[in-house]
């Protein structure tokens, strides 16, 4: 009754016998061999409606599995979409090879995720279109940092875990013995950065990784590098391990219970430890840390590292020059936890509880409260820069008057940069002055003399060619550095802001005639701002 045509189509011979329906042909199709092709209803419909005389009616066809591949924008992903055979022939694994080359398909690509499509042929009716992934790229993986393992225990570590006590309370005094080395001991091991993985588009396009950051190893004093293994830092000496950045120090220690007449002012070049108080009137001076498990009462510490006072440091108002007897200046941090008349100068300044009538300055961060939330106080005295200051409470409800000064450094920064515009513009003239000289020696007849002027004359013009160039790059730097201060400047409140602070950000200030609920104080659109905390 049906007869397959060359070009796929299933024919029906009409012209002697014609079919009573479309019923009848479409019932009498699924009964036959060519039940899985794909009925043309519209050609047999139309057949009866038209009354046609055609003597061969098309009333289906038989079409092959095909497929189709796309690949994704990024090129990430390749998606197959498979439309099941109807008739014809099912889609083989190789010829499905075929199709994935073709399309250019040379990395990524899974046989399993390829048989897990053409399973489906097996599976679901004929001329139904399914899709699947075949094949993935993959994003590169960046690589690790240098990761550098302390083997010690610091001089930090220890004065963060103060010695028990047989009752089980602590005793806030007693660290027990110091963290000390021996020559030769390992301090900190070092994890070299890896280079990363390479990723690839199913395409085969590279996508290169981001090697980690690679750190060197820093040797402070009394320290080297292995001898035997560059990745180790070892001591040189008998002493105290303290962290730097990137690596380590070992300190001598000097270490005494009180600070007094008795002992006298202490100028030592390592780290030194009081056990005790520093009495007022008394000196510390010391090339690493200054420790005091006491109280300074109007004394001067300055160190080349860092300085940590235990309990308070108290001073007062000299009457001749209204000067603060309490000084604490240092090039690291400097941890207490309170404070009240007195100067503290550092990198950055941590104040456990609070300070009163304190005059600071920190190159980058002010903290007042423990590290979690801040909720220390501050009132009194004045801040003469900082980057950052964070605390909970700031002034009093009096309103006594107290001032704070953020990013005060960018007035440096912007005199280094008139004085670098000062320099470009004497470099310019210069260079005016060469050009004209350049364009006399030309005229000098004497050949050699010419040419002994000019090469003289183009020698010099390199010169202040270089120093125009190193002026313009540093200028962009200082442009950079001041973005990046007025950027980060920020008064974060926690508690309150009272009334009566008045707050300088670089060149703008503001005064608080109120008082403030929790807020930061940023400078915004070149006007102090101040930003409320929703939580």
């Amino acid at each position: 009754m049906f007869k397959l045509a060359h070009n796929g189509n299933i024919l029906l011979d009409v012209s002697k016998h014609a079919p009573p329906s479309a019923a009848f042909v479409i019932e009498a199709l699924e009964m036959s061999t060519f039940c899985d092709c794909k009925i043309d209803h519209e050609a047999i419909n139309n057949f009866f409606k038209n009354k046609n005389t055609e003597s061969v009616l098309v009333v289906a066809t038989k079409y092959d599995a095909a497929i189709k591949i796309e690949i994704s924008d990024d090129k990430m992903l390749a998606i197959g979409e498979l439309t099941l055979a109807q008739g014809g022939k099912q889609l083989s694994l190789d010829d499905a090879k075929k199709h994935l080359v073709k399309a250019g398909i040379v990395r990524g690509y899974k046989q399993v995720f390829l048989e897990q499509l053409l399973e489906k042929q097996a599976e679901l009716s004929p001329g139904t279109i399914v899709k699947g992934t075949l094949a993935k790229g993959r994003l590169p993986s960046d690589g690790l940092a240098t990761k550098l393992v302390t083997v010690v225990e610091t001089l930090k570590d220890r004065l963060n875990a103060p010695k028990l006590k047989e009752d089980g309370s602590v005793d806030m005094r007693d660290f027990g013995k110091l963290a000390s080395v021996e020559p030769g001991t390992v301090l900190i091991r070092q994890h070299p950065a890896t280079p990363g993985k390479e990723g690839f588009t199913v395409v085969g396009d590279i996508l290169t990784a981001k090697p980690g950051e690679n750190k060197q190893l820093v040797a402070g004093e009394g320290t080297e590098i292995s001898k035997l293994n560059p990745m180790e830092l070892v001591s040189t000496i008998a002493g105290v391990p303290v962290e730097i950045n990137n690596g380590m120090r070992v300190d001598d220690i000097f270490t005494i219970s009180d600070v007094n007449v008795k002992s006298g002012h202490i100028d030592f070049e390592g780290s030194v430890i009081v056990t005790r108080n520093i009495d007022p009137g008394m000196k510390i001076n010391a090339k690493g840390d200054i420790t005091i498990l006491g109280t300074v009462e109007s004394g001067e510490l300055t160190a080349g590292g860092n300085i940590t006072v235990k309990q308070g440091v108290i001073g007062h108002q000299k009457l001749e020059d209204k000067s603060l007897s309490c000084k604490l200046v240092c090039a690291g941090d400097v941890h207490v936890s309170h404070s009240q008349y007195c100067y503290i100068e550092a990198a950055n300044i941590f104040i456990d509880r609070q300070t009163s009538h304190c005059v600071m300055k920190a190159k980058k961060l002010l903290q007042v409260g423990q590290t979690d939330l801040p909720k220390g106080k501050i009132f009194g005295g004045e801040i003469l820069d900082a980057t950052t200051l964070i605390a909970g409470e700031i002034g009093n409800e009096s309103g006594a008057k107290m001032a704070i000064n953020l990013a005060a450094s960018g007035a440096e920064i912007t005199a280094d940069t008139d004085n670098c515009f000062k320099d470009l513009a004497n470099t310019d003239q210069q260079l005016d002055t060469l050009q004209a000289a350049l364009e006399k020696a030309d005229l000098v007849k004497d050949i050699d003399k010419k040419n002994q002027l000019i090469a003289k004359i183009g020698a010099t013009q390199l010169h202040y060619c270089q120093q125009a160039e190193q002026l313009e790059k540093r200028l962009s730097s200082l442009d950079h550095e001041l973005h990046d201060l007025l950027s980060d400047a920020n008064l974060a409140v926690n508690t309150v802001l009272h009334s009566g602070v008045e707050i300088h950000i670089f060149n703008k200030v503001l005064k608080t005639i109120r008082n403030y609920p929790p807020c930061n104080v940023k400078l915004l659109n070149n006007k102090v701002e101040i930003e409320f905390k929703t939580h």
